[in-house]
């Protein structure tokens, strides 16, 4: 129940404001759904999927690639003096809050989108995809899981679209769908202008109920049975999106996630090496993330003043 309190110049009830945050956020979420599904380019293909109904959505950092897509790509811009460590020092902290305590705070997620709007803003489209081609031969290419990539040939042999789902923004998303020989991808959408960046995002972040939403509005415009689909991830965050298809999987799951999968009869997949599949999720792992979302709060593209 929404919480009211009394307005002092009409005395009508009016909603509290950490209702209308909150409010606020799903409005937020379902447009960046919206914005992402209609960004999504699909397959230029020679002949309709054999399988037109069904589809896969994969999650990408963690479950199809090791570690954080926007790490890599971030790592690669600071070879190229785009940013300084002490530039994303505050960044961190937001996202370390954000990935560990779990909390979406409509105030935390507005302060991280935030953080991640002052480094675009100015710098052209083209400028970050041709980045993210070279980026990803660079760092990206060795860290795709081999276990995952082989259960969206799976798909793709089967006759069915396989599109990404990720919160790294749409342009680098793409660029690891087209190399992979995926259908399309969908991924936060930064509004631009005339091929230059505005700084200010299409809704919000792609994350948590963003990507379910984004599921939804795909499935609309492409015709698919979601109950026939299948759906990838590592995160307990991503449990809107994976509870929207007929068939979710579970990939090198976080603790509660897994949890949830194995209650559920869901598939688990773990592909990582040298720690049990009982330790993940633990701090470590977690911190980890935080400064790879922080990167992405933090360092989109933005160069150092010469």
């Amino acid at each position: 129940m929404a919480h009211l309190e009394d307005d002092d110049t009409d005395g009508r009830p009016r909603a509290h404001p950490t209702a209308r945050r909150t409010t606020d956020l799903r409005r937020r979420s379902r447009l960046a759904g919206e914005a992402a599904a209609s960004a999504a380019e699909v397959e230029s293909a020679l002949e309709l999927p054999r399988d037109a109904g069904a589809a896969a959505f994969f999650d990408v950092d963690n479950t199809l690639m090791q570690g954080a897509s926007i790490f890599h790509f971030a790592r690669g811009l600071h070879r190229r003096e785009f940013f300084t460590t002490r530039e994303i020092a505050g960044a961190v902290w937001k996202q370390l809050y954000f990935r560990v305590v779990g909390v979406e705070d409509p105030e935390h997620v507005a302060e991280a989108r935030n953080s991640a709007l002052g480094f675009i803003a100015g710098h052209t489209v083209g400028e970050l995809e041709s980045l993210g081609e070279e980026i990803f031969d660079e760092a990206m290419a060795m860290k795709i899981w081999p276990g995952t990539r082989a259960l969206a040939q799976l798909h793709l042999d089967e006759g069915q679209r396989v599109w990404l789902v990720t919160a790294a923004p749409i342009e680098i998303a793409r660029i690891i769908a087209r190399r992979l020989g995926l259908t399309g991808a969908m991924g936060t959408v930064a509004e631009h202008v005339d091929g230059v960046y505005t700084g200010r995002l299409v809704g919000d972040l792609l994350h948590g109920p963003a990507k379910a939403e984004a599921v939804k509005a795909l499935a609309a415009r492409e015709g698919l049975d979601l109950a026939r689909c299948s759906a990838y991830s590592d995160s307990s965050n991503d449990l809107p999106m994976l509870g929207l298809v007929g068939d979710p999987c579970a990939i090198n799951p976080d603790a509660r996630l897994r949890a949830h999968a194995r209650a559920q009869g869901w598939r688990i997949r773990d592909y990582r090496t040298g720690r049990k599949a009982a330790r993940a999720g633990l701090l470590t792992g977690a911190v980890l993330g935080a400064v790879g979302g922080a990167v992405a709060a933090g360092a989109a593209v933005r160069r150092v003043q010469r």
